[in-house]
């Protein structure tokens, strides 16, 4: 997704330099009309494409790990040797070329066939496979199941009229206008006739029975199940506030309301973002990109500051500012209503659309319903599975123990609930694969500011700072009792890779 580029670097027909390739090292060329890597792992060489399947990221400034490499912006992972997408959030795989060594120089020949990756069927996969809910998790599942040569039946119920698509471009460059339609939908509409997955859209659940296998439709229909996924995210909280619940007070989480966002900010003048967290910001600057006066009202005295903490909270701000976004922190709202919000301090401001940026909760009813274990989300062992045998759980409603903080966490990240989808379909066919990713996000300010995120602190007391955070050169440590629980970087893509995969490696933070 973007635009095509001519690729640049060396002829890699012609040969690079054995020493141009260190342990590790990365060379990035092209062949004809493609750009191509050419990664070192060990005594080998591979040569695949160039750029991230997911949004285009320059892989030859990633890392290599392993006979796999990460890329540096979203952190999906391919492997060298075929060119497979391993994680998320990359699902299509990169070209793959066959590569060769005379002396002390490495050739890339020729094109490979598209990477066709045969896996045996599962020997005690579950005939029937039911999975409730089209988001990220949901998806990831499904995908994944297929190209694990799941063969059973698959049913993906989405109470969502559309089918999965990618949500994190709604607050970001779709709202903007700078995306096409067509960059939105996570897969054709034909992948899923194709791939054998009963996609079923704007079909609303009613009930689960565990004891009956049974999904109940909210329509009177039944699906049975021998094993369920369970992963139907989170809504939108609409706060206690006067006038909060009426129907021209938006909110953002599907494709819907991002659309009755775009039709109303077509006719206003000024919008008012209540919350400053990052949903609050990125809708924010995407208004204002499409010309709008934005006001942004929150609690804090500092956006992301419950997040991200003071040192990047004070880097965010100036940046919206400079962009023409008006703060009030501090702020509390007493009231809303069509064309007016009022604050505690009796201040009000007349405003064309208000958006609410305050949060979500995880949609846990069904679950709760059907007697799994739940407590501020589906609570779920190492492998996802319930309370109830059969039953997993991913994504924003799941609720498991993070390794790396020793705590049972509910994590609301795109990246992290689609690889929980993932690993949830290892284990449905029977892996017994340990839930072990760094939980990982980014957040783009802008073009100015990108920070990328691993781990998990909901608290801390202290935030070591290894460089310049004002100049956009900083890894920033969150730490509890000297322990470090999350690690945030500033202009330090690579070095935010190499911290994910040394954490995963030692199973704890370095």
């Amino acid at each position: 997704m973007g635009e095509e580029k001519a690729p640049e670097g060396p002829d890699l027909t012609q040969g690079v330099p054995v020493t141009d390739l260190p342990a590790g090292g990365m060379v990035a060329g092209r062949v004809g009309e493609d750009a191509v890597l050419v990664a070192r792992s060990g005594e080998e060489f591979f040569a695949i494409g160039a750029t991230c399947t997911h949004y285009g990221g320059p892989l030859a400034e990633g890392l290599v790990v392993g006979d796999t490499v990460r890329c540096p912006w979203h952190h999906a992972c391919f492997s060298l040797r075929t060119g497979e997408a391993l994680r998320a959030p990359a699902f299509d795989p990169v070209s793959s070329w066959q590569v060769e060594r005379q002396g002390d120089r490495i050739f890339v020949r020729e094109k490979l066939a598209a990477p066709l990756v045969q896996r045996a069927a599962p020997t005690r996969a579950p005939e029937r496979v039911v999975i409730v809910g089209g988001g990220a998790a949901g998806f990831a599942a499904a995908e994944r199941l297929r190209r694990e040569g799941y063969s059973g039946a698959l049913t993906m119920l989405s109470d969502d009229a559309d089918a999965p698509y990618d949500r994190p471009n709604l607050s970001k460059d779709y709202l903007a206008g700078k995306a096409p339609e067509e960059w939105i939908p996570l897969r054709p509409a034909s992948f899923y006739a194709d791939s054998g997955i009963d996609l079923r859209v704007s079909t609303a659940v009613g009930g689960i029975d565990p004891n009956a296998r049974r999904v109940l439709l909210a329509d009177g229909g039944e699906i049975a199940f021998d094993c369920l996924l369970i992963a139907t995210g989170a809504e939108p909280i609409r706060p206690p506030i006067p006038g909060a619940d009426a129907r021209d007070i938006l909110t953002l989480r599907t494709v819907r309301d991002c659309r009755a966002i775009i039709a109303r900010a077509e006719k206003a003048h000024r919008a008012v973002l209540v919350g400053a967290g990052f949903i609050g910001l990125e809708v924010a600057a995407s208004l204002r990109q499409r010309g709008l006066e934005v006001e942004l009202v929150g609690p804090n005295q500092r956006p992301l500051e419950k997040v991200l903490g003071p040192p990047l909270a004070d880097l965010v701000r100036p940046v919206h500012e400079a962009q023409g976004v008006r703060f009030h922190l501090g702020e509390e709202v007493a009231s809303m209503a069509p064309g007016r919000l009022t604050l505690k301090t009796g201040k009000s401001i007349d405003v064309d659309v208000i958006i609410l940026g305050t949060g979500v909760t995880p949609r846990t009813a069904l679950a709760e319903a059907a007697g799994l274990a739940v407590a501020d989300g589906i609570l779920v062992d190492e492998y996802l599975e319930t309370s109830i045998p059969g039953i997993f759980a991913a994504g924003d409603v799941a609720r498991w123990p993070d390794p790396y903080s020793g705590e049972r966490i509910r994590v609301e990240h795109w990246v992290v609930a689609e690889r929980m989808g993932q690993a949830a379909a290892l284990n449905i066919l029977g892996a017994k694969q340990r839930f072990a990713a760094v939980p990982f996000f980014w957040s783009q300010h802008y073009d100015d500011l990108i920070i990328n995120y691993i781990g998990h602190a909901t608290r801390w007391d202290e935030i070591a700072i290894d460089g310049d955070v004002a100049a956009n050169d900083a890894v920033l440590r969150y730490r509890s009792k000297g322990r470090t629980l999350a690690v945030a970087t500033v202009g330090r893509d690579r070095e935010n890779l190499s911290i994910e995969a040394a954490t995963e490696e030692k199973q704890a933070f370095v």
